[in-house]
């Protein structure tokens, strides 16, 4: 399976496509669409994890990105680590490799300068649902179901994503049986921002994308540096950085062009900078 890494749309530039085994990445309009496709199931390997972590890494820097969309190919998200991969142990350090990789696959994701949004397509299950829960706004399908059943395949892990996600007993209840939440029971109880049939679920993907893309990239930058920072600080202290971030953006070049815009009443001719 090959996917291509390119470059579509108004604002293309000329670089040649590169090669991935694993994903489909396009940019379009400012949105970089990253299809996972490691068929059947999206199981999780090192090149798997290199491909995302390259991928990610790089959205960072590129100008042409705004705002990304995560997606799996056809009904399934990803069903975690491929089990056929995973170290055995018998190696000094292979274990502590192996964990640094999948840590790192989720960070490159949650680290990344650009706004990412997940289109969960389907099952999304131990280290898929760490992909999910690394990513900044989650849209899913009807048919998509999200769960930690590591407990049941001899595994411990994503006790703190899950504890991000649900309330104490939930998490728990998760997590002590395995339990595969339905995606119609995660928007009803407000962990996703939609539950749609699945051949709806790109364009309400693109659609939130495309609103995101409209605003100015360094205020985005800015944003998502300020949600990533301060969900980890105490709340007197979270606000001071704010302000910061605040004064920054104001004194920017896009900061005053968006104030101009708005007292002129026009679309702001957004800089990056």
């Amino acid at each position: 399976m090959t996917g291509t890494y390119g470059t579509t749309g108004t604002n293309a530039n000329l670089e040649e496509p590169k090669m991935a085994d694993y994903l489909q990445i396009t940019v379009a309009d400012y949105i970089a669409t990253v299809v996972m496709n490691r068929q059947p199931v999206n199981a999780q390997d090192t090149k798997f994890r290199e491909e995302l972590i390259a991928a990610f890494d790089g959205f960072s820097d590129r100008d042409d990105v705004r705002v990304v969309i995560l997606t799996g190919f056809g009904k399934m998200f990803s069903a975690g680590a491929d089990m056929k991969a995973r170290p055995t142990g018998d190696t000094p350090g292979e274990y502590w490799a192996f964990n640094r990789y999948v840590r790192e696959m989720f960070n490159s994701i949650h680290e990344c300068a650009k706004p990412v949004i997940c289109a969960c397509n389907g099952p999304a299950l131990g280290a898929g649902f760490g992909l999910v829960a690394a990513c900044d706004i989650i849209l899913a399908s009807d048919n998509a179901v999200m769960g930690m059943p590591e407990i049941d395949i001899g595994l411990m892990g994503g006790a703190t994503m899950m504890q991000q996600f649900f309330g104490r007993s939930r998490a728990r209840r998760m997590f002590f049986t395995g339990w595969r939440v339905p995606a119609e029971e995660l928007y009803r109880t407000g962990v996703i921002e939609c539950c749609v049939p699945l051949e709806q679920l790109m364009p309400e993907a693109m659609k939130l994308a495309t609103e995101i893309a409209s605003k100015s990239p360094l205020a985005m930058r800015y944003a998502k540096q300020s949600m990533n920072v301060t969900m980890h600080m105490p709340p007197r202290d979270a606000y001071r950085f704010e302000q910061g971030m605040t004064v920054a953006l104001s004194k920017s070049e896009d900061g005053k062009e968006a104030r101009a815009a708005f007292i002129e009443k026009r679309k702001p001719n957004w800089k990056g900078r």
